[in-house]
């Protein structure tokens, strides 16, 4: 007789916010899980309102996600329905994310937590901010507490927790992201985009991606413009934007806000070079995307960023202005000189697969049911 294949909840509620980086997280691992679960495990997603109608093949079962049954409350309920449970329903419960509100019942399921960064630990905090990292920090203590596996996306999200948490012995894995396809170009130019050569960044305007530091480079560069593409109504885009008016850089520097996904695809296509210099990040999927577009770029060399890119980009050792505009020539000069450099980076890109992403996280399952991984 065939032993029943165990049941793994995978908690998909931000995809209440599909087109955020939880809720695209959310999407990819559910539709993959789906895809390499038959004879292995039994999917059940625990879902928000209408998030069926991702998943119109079915193929799994449902828990809906609920108020009641955030952690704040159950809590609470647990030492009084204890006694009462049953032989457990669920194998294991899969925590997709370091923020989530939500935990099994039975404090017998194993959990699976993903921590996907700590990027707030590296930010420099205001003074009222020192409670809430503080707070936040304890709240992803107590979801390792709970958990019998961590998982993070990099190696260096890995080492970070490992160094400022306690893991209590726990095992923790590294499960790269994947990299859908890329979305169609729009036909043309942006109409807000002058028709000059530019370079490209992408992400919220946020102050941990130092976007301040591209203002010194194109003040270098007299011929060319800056996209800032994302989120601008933000203190650090406010920020941005009184700097670029303070350097009279208006219309070199060009903030177009949310793009979309056809506006972005071309700008990735189009930009003479593609630069990210963030200073913290949990895996950096625009340095990626713009290697699947096949262009230069020109990173950091902080957090995770040398580990995803490896040697098919850039590194910006120093943000000193005349220091950056030379990298970004000798990238322009090396990109020129070698009609392989861009589909290594393509190829390179093509690595990380939301596949591999689903099969390594049920590697994890298995490891921590005591399964035999095929």
């Amino acid at each position: 007789m065939t032993a029943p294949r165990p049941r793994i909840v995978v908690d998909l509620e931000k995809l209440r916010h599909i087109n955020c980086g939880l809720g695209r997280f959310s999407l990819h691992l559910a539709q993959e899980l789906l895809a390499i679960a038959a004879g292995r495990f039994e999917p059940v997603f625990f879902l928000p309102a209408g998030a069926d109608r991702h998943f119109p093949a079915n193929g799994f079962d449902r828990i809906a996600v609920a108020p009641w049954k955030k952690e704040a409350l159950r809590r609470l309920l647990r030492p009084l329905v204890g006694p009462f449970l049953g032989e457990p329903r669920i194998a294991l419960w899969h925590v997709t994310n370091q923020m989530s509100k939500y935990l099994p019942l039975d404090p017998r399921v194993p959990v699976v937590l993903t921590i996907h960064d700590l990027n707030f630990l590296h930010e420099a905090p205001h003074d009222e901010q020192v409670g809430k990292i503080t707070r936040k920090l304890a709240d992803i203590q107590g979801k390792i507490d709970r958990a019998a596996a961590v998982v993070t996306d990099s190696r260096f999200v890995a080492d970070d927790v490992a160094g400022r948490l306690q893991l209590g012995g726990r095992p923790i894995h590294v499960v790269p992201l994947g990299l859908p396809p890329p979305k169609a170009a729009a036909a043309e130019r942006p109409a807000w985009l002058p028709p000059e050569p530019f370079l490209l960044t992408v992400g919220n305007c946020l102050a941990h991606k130092n976007f301040h530091v591209l203002l010194d480079l194109v003040e270098q560069l007299a011929d060319r413009r800056l996209v800032i593409a994302g989120k601008k109504a933000t203190p650090y885009g406010e920020f941005l934007g009184r700097e670029v008016s303070r350097r009279r850089l208006e219309g070199r520097v060009i903030l177009p806000g949310e793009v979309s996904d056809a506006d972005r695809q071309w700008l990735y296509e189009h930009c003479e070079a593609f630069v990210f210099p963030s200073l913290t990040e949990g895996f950096g999927f625009p340095v990626l995307e713009a290697m699947q577009a096949g262009r230069p770029v020109l990173m950091a060399r902080t957090t995770c960023l040398p580990e995803i890119a490896g040697d098919h980009g850039f590194y910006l050792d120093s943000f000193d202005p005349a220091a950056m505009a030379a990298i970004y020539a000798a990238s322009l000069d090396a990109f020129a000189a070698d009609p392989d450099f861009a589909p290594r980076a393509r190829a390179h890109a093509a690595t990380f697969s939301w596949g591999a992403t689903a099969r390594g996280y049920a590697r994890v399952y298995e490891s921590v049911l005591g399964q035999k991984a095929p």
